[in-house]
């Protein structure tokens, strides 16, 4: 049985999730002690906007906003920053078509949604027609009516329920892949050449993480000022974004499954070896 999800056939899905092959450049000269970080306009990358707080004496540390995950990955590729946080579905399409991209610490957990039209009788996914749309046009064309029902990213799912648009379908954490959405990658050469600089910003990765988690009120705070979003939309987003850094077993076992659900979706050629494209050296 049909549901209304497919009578309009409109759900909007992510952009920014194809592969480019790309050579990966040397990093423009600059002064060695400016860190240069990428992070998506999210939610769930806010914690690139703390490493200031912990920036080594004598250096700073220059934050770059993307609106895709592949903008963001290539950026690191070709040494625009020195490392990025972006969806790891990005990661595996580079790292499988034979991009030298490498995960050097885990970024976030959770972030997601499925949110249906407050005026639809959508109750779960099933018979779709995927529709690519921007994370930040979730929102406005869902009020509108132009689709359906989105798989969106905090703070979208957010700004939904708060303006009273949207309604939850569900949390999509109940897969292999849990609750896996974003990492922190650097170039193969920067990390061969310059492990020490990789380390220093994994290291400001990890106190960010750790301080912001232990006071989301400052998560709120740093999103409104960051994204521009409102208090409400912003508290609703919060308890659904976890901030992470480590990389453990139970990351693995989730990175391997979504490897493989790709690869088995036909989104990948060929699954890539993650014990050569994941480095535990600066954990």
């Amino acid at each position: 049985m049909r549901t209304a999800l497919t009578r309009r056939a409109s759900l909007a899905l992510p952009l920014g999730f194809a592969a480019m092959s790309i050579a990966p450049t040397t990093r423009a000269a600059a002064d060695d002690k400016v860190l240069k970080v990428g992070t998506l306009k999210l939610i769930h990358g806010i914690s690139a906007y703390f490493y200031e707080k912990f920036v080594p004496p004598g250096h700073t540390v220059e934050v770059y906003p993307f609106e895709s995950p592949t903008d963001g990955k290539n950026a690191v590729l070709t040494g625009t920053v020195d490392t990025c946080i972006h969806g790891i579905a990005a990661f595996l399409l580079g790292a499988a078509a034979g991009e030298p991209v490498m995960i050097v610490a885990n970024a976030n957990n959770k972030g997601m949604a499925v949110i249906a039209g407050v005026n639809t009788d959508i109750r779960s996914i099933k018979d779709i027609q995927p529709i690519r749309l921007q994370f930040s046009d979730h929102p406005a064309a869902l009020a509108r009516g132009d689709i359906d029902a989105y798989v969106g990213a905090e703070p979208a799912p957010g700004i939904s329920l708060a303006n009273g648009t949207g309604r939850l379908v569900e949390y999509p954490y109940s897969t292999p892949i849990g609750s896996l959405n974003m990492i922190l990658s650097a170039s193969e050469k920067a990390v061969k050449e310059n492990p020490e600089r990789i380390r220093t910003i994994v290291d400001m990765h990890r106190k960010a993480v750790d301080y912001a988690m232990a006071d989301p009120a400052q998560i709120v705070e740093m999103a409104m000022a960051r994204l521009g979003q409102q208090k409400k939309s912003i508290e609703l987003a919060v308890p659904n974004v976890e901030l992470a850094w480590k990389l453990d077993d139970v990351f693995m076992q989730r990175a391997r499954a979504y490897t493989r659900l790709m690869f088995e979706n036909k989104q990948i050629r060929q699954m890539p070896d993650l014990d050569q494209r994941v480095t535990t050296q600066f954990m």
